[in-house]
């Protein structure tokens, strides 16, 4: 098991590669599952969700062709190709580790007409069940049993006649798997309080390039016209908003200068005015956002919420900035039940942090020690770098396989801008 090796005390300074965002590509492939012509897809993460995403694939009969795998690239190019199914079946020991496997459930049905998924894994984060998704594909005309823990959804005879299904929470991923339902339904589609984050925007613009029919892309209300057959497409992924923001957390608990290269600022609105509050300067381009920390950062009270609301994949980030903030910040999480297990390890290393349910009260300015901690889930692990930038001494930061599902070599983006920073084999 690889270790990270953290020794604070160093401000960042430069810029950062912005890499292709991770909740995007995973919901980009599967859409392959949908036409018979090649889908290649641009700037794709180098992480380990997407590995297990393309064996997942392969399971189907999907060929995977990949360009630009030079070790020092960031991103590479890779062609998937579902000429012909081979299997309907998503089991178990593919599924078990990756939550975003659901996401075959509705391109396999439309495309095959029936699909069995495995029910999914993923971080213990809190309870994120599926019921969303599988009422959506059965108001557009699915069967869906369940039995021996896995989900099997089928088709009509002639496929889905579509329907329509108002969501009574938002849900990303049931949103992403309902549109690839629909998009070979034979009739007209609607969603209602549909999730708007710009990753679902960025599905509806290549199942549009693919010849898909969809209204109200970027609105809680989306209609899908059902067509034939999609064709293939070459799509560049967006870049990751939540690696962004991460960094922009990084460079100013150092108190640095950071260019992020590739970020969009109107896809991290939230976080950017998050960091502003609290005393950090945001300017922004069109192709890059830059984040400068030059004067005491201020505690501010912030509370998470669907897209444009604050990501809650960006709570532990933040929270680790708070701890360096002055005064008491007050941090509410209202996604997740379950997503202050980071918590416990930030206490570790000197932060003054309480919680009550979904409730984090976090008093600052603290003086941050290194020490020995273990990584609890993605996010969580790069909230212990974070504080390790602006601890004094040495911090390891253990179970990297949660940071590297995903953040791409992150300790080669943090080193070009003068992080002390090293991965060893324990």
């Amino acid at each position: 098991m690889d270790k990270l090796i953290v020794r604070g005390g160093n401000k960042l300074a430069g810029t950062i590669p912005i890499s292709g965002a991770k909740n995007a590509a995973l919901t980009l492939i599967p859409c392959a599952l949908l036409t018979e012509e090649p889908l290649t897809l641009r700037n794709l993460p180098r992480l380990a969700d997407i590995d297990g995403f393309q064996h997942l694939m392969g399971q189907f009969g999907v060929s995977i062709s990949i360009q630009g795998n030079r070790p020092e690239d960031f991103g590479r190019v890779v062609t998937y190709e579902a000429s012909r199914l081979t299997s309907s079946v998503a089991p178990y020991d593919l599924v078990r580790k990756m939550r975003a496997s659901i996401l075959v459930l509705g391109p396999m049905l439309a495309r095959a007409g029936e699909a069995t998924v495995s029910m999914p894994g993923g971080c213990a984060i809190g309870n994120r069940p599926i019921d969303l998704h599988l009422k959506a594909l059965e108001a557009f005309g699915a069967e869906i049993e369940l039995a021996q823990g896995y989900v099997k959804a089928i088709a009509p005879d002639g496929g889905l006649p579509g329907g329509e299904f108002d969501f009574p929470v938002v849900s990303v991923g049931a949103t992403e798997n309902a549109l690839m339902a629909a998009v070979l339904a034979n009739g007209t589609s609607r969603l209602f309080n549909a999730a708007r984050e710009p990753e679902i925007v960025d599905l509806c613009n290549l199942l549009t390039a693919m010849g898909a029919e969809i209204e109200g892309i970027g609105s809680s209300d989306l209609t899908i016209h059902g067509v034939k057959r999609l064709n293939g497409a070459t799509y560049k992924v967006m870049p990751d908003r939540i690696e962004a923001g991460s960094y922009a957390c990084a460079a100013a608990i150092t108190g640095g200068e950071v260019r992020l290269e590739g970020a969009r600022a109107d896809e991290m609105g939230a976080t950017l005015h998050a960091l502003e509050v609290m005393g950090v300067t945001v300017e922004s381009d069109a192709k890059s956002v830059t984040v400068r920390a030059d004067r005491p950062l201020k505690a501010t009270d912030l509370t998470t919420a669907p897209y444009p609301g604050l990501a809650t994949d960006m709570q532990a980030q933040l929270m680790s900035l708070l701890c360096k903030a002055e005064g008491t910040s007050v941090l509410k999480e209202t996604i997740f039940e379950n997503r202050f297990m980071h918590v416990p390890e930030l206490s570790r290393m000197g932060c003054d942090i309480a919680t009550e349910g979904r409730t984090a009260i976090v008093k600052g300015p603290q003086d941050l020690t290194g020490a020995e901690v273990m990584a609890t889930d993605l996010r969580a692990s790069m909230s212990l770098v974070i504080a390790g930038l602006a601890a004094e001494g040495e911090t390891t930061v253990r179970r990297l396989y949660h940071l590297d599902r995903g953040y791409e070599r992150l300790e080669e983006k943090l080193q070009l801008v003068g992080a002390d920073i090293e991965r060893l084999g324990d």
